[in-house]
């Protein structure tokens, strides 16, 4: 048990049920005691024979693929103002992280700040002088980093301080089914940590203002949902499991399984549940647990999952504990505007693989989203102000947007599988009223059989894609919160995963072109006359046959820079796929190798009339592989110089000439 709980008054139980405009609220647990009976409550209720987790079953494979699941469920963001940088780093001649929100920054595999560009790869940090072109640090984070898959890695910067966040080991998972009298053997046939070990993500504080070397490391139990930066404040947000074993019993019936699976329960303590954390600074080391004082509950919980928010001052001179606030919940998604954190949680992963086999319709229950809102406006702790339950399922951040008050939230709901779909898209509008976040306004029936695949709200506008065979752009009045409305709709062949800002009356699009039949036809650049919200048009378009872009997914590796209304994105072509003329790409490349695919960095200039070709980039020389091109994953400005990040290096370009000024080996 935890020492020191502070006790709290119970609500009325009334209070803690879902309410009329789809909120519920948040209470604190009476006592530890309260907590640690509540959650072997709700996890016995849960548990099935093979322990949690789908169908009853509990491994290590499990929320990893779970994680994947959710993240491969959903393409392309969207924006409430013009991302990338924010403002100042745009005046200031160099790009930063294609975010969100302007000023709210997240992690990402390489940031600058002007005067030095910082990546992560596999383990191992690099800083690179962007006047000189040269490699001037280089870090190892941690030997053996390969074995964990870096290539998940990511980095937040402030001044001569980076974050390192490492997606490392055995992320926020239950522990696994365990052979009667053996240890837990993971999904992917690899080591299993011991019982004592943080089983989670590394937070690394390294100082850059010289040579880089690490100042503080943190550790928690759990697996690394995202995190966000205002200023020198970072939160970031873990989601954990109970760390219980659930014996594989081959021998005995599912009824005797699930039995023992809840007197294992029964006999579990506060220690099995709540995260523990290890901090290490100046060569010393000191460890701890969230407490039960800080752990919340919504109405309705399995005990199978917590959610644990971290605050860090990346201006101190140590990371310290973290201040966590728990809620015992599961989470997948990020948003904030700076003031207010939101986190988001759908049950899609847990029923989707059984409901598409099956082709069955999704139950109601099974198709809600809950949101938790927390106040970040100041440098501590995130204080609980609301959480809400709305219909649907969220495609990722963009689907959430705060503005004058009010949270519009954008969801899919139905079975949008299967040769008879039967699904509907909706934008709802929220706001605070106490501890809950009350439906205000909703707009519904939006692509019917159809489900969104991008989602932008710039101000007091929403643009809303969905698809199954033609894309429908909706455009949506929302300045009336209790009356939102569909403005305008265009409807063309093809798809944008990604909306993205381009000045006033403008619109970007990324996703993939179809055929009549909806049968994606490669990458597709999209230009969008929205100055009249009623009537929108696509100006222009760009398309690259059997063409693939990551910034179909992750927005991160988008690049606009309005001061020369560049685009950059990655592109993995196939076949015989072009850019510019047929076959432009492969015949670059494939050195007598048929089929390789051909991975570049597409640079396009955008103006009324459309898009023009700027060129290419591609790190030929970074595999070390005759007719290979590493893949190019981000893009970045500094002082006219493009800079293309890949797992092999990072390449300098000239905006001018787009001659290759530099290049700098990672691997």
């Amino acid at each position: 048990m935890v020492a020191g709980c502070t006790a709290k008054p119970v609500p009325d139980p009334a209070r803690d049920r879902h309410v009329s405009a789809g909120g519920f609220r948040l209470v604190a647990f009476d006592s530890c005691a309260e907590a640690l009976q509540q959650l072997k409550t709700a996890a016995k209720a849960y548990v099935g024979p093979w322990g949690f987790g789908p169908n009853g079953r509990s491994n290590f494979g499990w929320a990893e693929e779970a994680g994947a699941m959710r993240a491969n469920a959903a393409s392309g963001p969207s924006v409430a103002v013009p991302p990338g940088a924010a403002p100042k780093a745009a005046d200031s001649g160099y790009s930063g992280t294609n975010t969100h929100e302007a000023g709210v920054d997240e992690p990402d595999l390489v940031k600058t700040d002007g005067r030095r560009i910082v990546t992560v790869n596999h383990g191992k940090l690099y800083v690179i002088d962007p006047a000189t072109r040269r490699l001037t640090g280089e870090l190892n984070l941690t030997p053996g980093a390969e074995e964990f898959g870096g290539a998940a890695d990511s980095l937040l910067l402030q001044g001569d301080r980076a974050l390192v966040l490492l997606r490392q080991g055995w992320a926020g998972i239950a522990k696994p089914a365990v052979p009667e009298g053996g240890r837990p053997v993971p999904a992917d046939g690899g080591s299993v940590p011991p019982d004592d070990d943080i089983a989670g993500p590394r937070l690394i504080m390294v100082d850059l203002s010289g040579p880089p070397k690490i100042v503080d490391e943190y550790r928690i139990d759990g697996n690394l949902v995202d995190a966000r930066q205002v200023g020198t404040t970072v939160r970031v947000v873990i989601r954990s499991s109970p760390r219980l074993n659930f014996p594989d019993r081959q021998r005995a019936t599912d009824e005797q399984r699930t039995a023992a699976n809840r007197e294992i329960i029964d006999n579990a303590t506060a220690d099995d549940w709540l995260p523990r954390y290890e901090v290490t600074s100046g060569g010393r080391t000191s460890t701890g647990r969230v407490g039960c004082e800080r752990v919340s509950r919504p109405a309705s919980y399995s005990g199978t999952s917590l959610l644990t928010v971290l605050s860090f001052d990346l201006g101190a001179a140590t990371l310290g504990a973290g201040d966590p606030v728990t809620v015992l919940a599961d989470g997948d998604t990020v948003y904030s505007n700076g003031p207010r954190l939101y986190v988001a949680n759908d049950q899609r992963w847990r029923v989707l693989p059984m409901l598409t086999a099956r082709n069955a319709a999704p139950d109601p229950k099974d198709e809600t989203t809950e949101i938790y809102q927390f106040d970040t406006s100041g440098p501590g702790a995130p204080r609980y102000v609301a959480a809400a339950s709305v219909p649907g399922w969220l495609i990722n951040q963009y689907a959430m947007s705060e503005w004058d008050g009010h949270l519009r939230v954008a969801t899919t709901s139905g079975r949008t599988w299967g040769p008879k779909p039967a699904s509907t898209s909706s934008v709802y509008a929220l706001r605070a009223d106490g501890t809950t976040l009350t439906q205000v306004g909703k707009v519904t029936g939006l692509g019917k059989g159809e489900r969104i695949h991008a989602v932008r709200f710039v101000g007091a506008t929403g643009y809303v894609v969905t698809f199954r065979q033609t894309d429908p752009l909706y455009t949506l009045d929302l300045r009336d919160p209790t009356a939102p409305k569909v403005s305008g709709e265009l409807k063309i062949n093809g798809y944008s995963a990604y909306l993205h800002p381009a000045g006033e009356g403008r619109l970007l699009g990324v996703g993939q072109e179809a055929s009549d039949q909806g049968r994606v036809q490669g990458t597709q650049l999209s230009l969008f006359d929205v100055s009249d919200p009623a009537k929108p048009t696509r100006i222009a378009r760009y398309h690259v046959k059997q063409g693939h872009s990551e910034a179909e997914f992750d927005p991160h590796a988008f690049l606009y820079w309005p001061a020369e209304r560049l685009v950059v994105v990655p592109l993995t072509v196939y076949g015989t796929g072009a850019v510019s003329r047929p076959g432009a790409v492969n015949d670059r490349n494939v050195a007598g190798r048929p089929g390789l695919p051909s991975n570049v960095a597409l640079a396009l200039r955008v103006d009324d009339d459309g898009f023009t070709e700027v060129g290419t980039v591609d790190h030929a020389q970074g595999t070390g592989r005759p007719g290979e091109l590493a893949q190019i994953r981000r893009s970045l400005v500094v002082d006219g110089v493009l800079w293309t990040v890949s797992d092999a290096g990072l390449k300098a370009t000239s905006l001018a000439t787009m001659k290759t000024l530099g290049w700098l080996r990672t691997i």
